[in-house]
């Protein structure tokens, strides 16, 4: 039986029932825990995503120097396009 309750004693302190119990009794406790966490969520998404973003605009740059003419040249052509449009419009 000793051995049995001794066990059970080993799984509650491994488990952390005492802390968890501990936490509920303190409300302002959680809700700073709580806000911590979530700060340092934000804090990080928000690192995250600029370091995505800026790594996204980095090759989107890249790619668009490299082709430049050929942007270039379709954009001529749609400009002449629409000019002969506006031109023969009645």
């Amino acid at each position: 039986m000793e051995e049995k309750l001794a066990w059970i004693a080993s799984y509650l302190e491994r488990s952390k029932i005492a802390e968890y119990v501990d936490l509920m009794n303190k409300p302002a406790r959680l809700v700073y825990l709580n806000l911590l966490g979530g700060l340092a969520r934000g804090v990080g998404l928000a690192v995250g995503f600029t370091v995505l973003g800026a790594l996204v605009i980095y090759i989107l740059t890249r790619s668009f120097v490299r082709n430049l003419p050929i942007i270039g040249e379709f954009l001529g052509e749609l400009v002449y396009v629409v000019q002969q449009y506006l031109r023969h419009r009645p």
